[in-house]
């Protein structure tokens, strides 16, 4: 059994899809977990109320990750409130879907400050929380590595922040602190449904993947939480990949 018993946790995008997922696998296992979340605050209320109905602890905090004063508020608000952070994962993400001619410089913008710019700032100041070592987990995509119809300046941005988890594990493993990424194949969650192609991408991964089956946020949650464990603390800087068998396949 894991057991994080003690532990503080902080899951930015928490309020729904994977982020929800792991906040919920991370409390099961007895950590108190601060749930970020930008526009929904129903939907975080709602995961904080499910962690507490299971015996766990949360906490909800509004910040918006493209704007570093709102995210230095809410790492303030968690020095306030705990003294230290055990487990930090960047999962929350944005972007527009849209073919290259229709991007403009604000879209791979906000694109990059949100999807890779916080982790930057996160690990930043989430490493004073961690005087005896901790956990990074960083949520990524097969956007990262595969072109997708109008995922440009999020594939992007994802590249960018796999390339920054292994930067940031040179300098981080000396102070105890593992930081890994993981990349989720095709989930259907909330943001897949903005995709005009949504189903021709589900079949496509459907037809394509070994295991025959969708990764769901569980899948990923599990693998976060295997990171977060000692059970990995010989497993630094790397991309573990939560496809089904996907990427294999050609």
């Amino acid at each position: 059994m894991i057991d994080l018993q003690g532990k503080v946790a902080l899951v930015t995008g928490g309020s729904r899809g994977i982020g929800r997922a792991v906040a919920l696998r991370l409390a099961e296992r007895g950590a108190e977990v601060a749930i970020n979340f930008v526009r929904h605050r129903g939907d975080a209320d709602a995961t904080v109320a499910a962690i507490e109905a299971a015996g766990g602890r949360g906490l909800a905090i509004k910040a918006n990750l493209a704007d570093e004063a709102s995210l230095t508020t809410m790492m303030d608000e968690l020095k306030r409130r705990y003294d230290r952070l055990d487990i930090l994962v960047s999962n929350a993400a944005s972007g527009v879907q849209r073919p290259v001619s229709a991007l403009t410089s604000h879209h791979w913008d906000w694109a990059i400050n949100v999807n890779a710019r916080a982790l930057l700032l996160l690990a930043q100041q989430a490493v004073p929380l961690m005087p005896g070592g901790g956990r990074i987990v960083a949520i990524s995509s097969i956007g990262a590595v595969r072109a997708i119809p109008g995922y440009t300046v999020v594939g992007a941005s994802k590249g960018a922040l796999e390339s920054l988890v292994r930067h940031l594990a040179v300098e981080l493993g000396e102070r105890g602190i593992t930081i890994n990424t993981v990349r989720a194949g095709v989930v259907d969650t909330d943001a897949l449904k903005k995709f005009p192609s949504r189903e021709a991408i589900i079949a496509g991964s459907l037809a394509r993947t070994p295991l025959g089956r969708l990764t769901t946020p569980e899948d990923v949650a599990d693998v976060v939480l295997f990171l977060c464990s000692e059970l990995a603390a010989m497993v630094h800087g790397q991309t573990l990949v939560v496809d089904g068998g996907y990427a294999v396949h050609g």
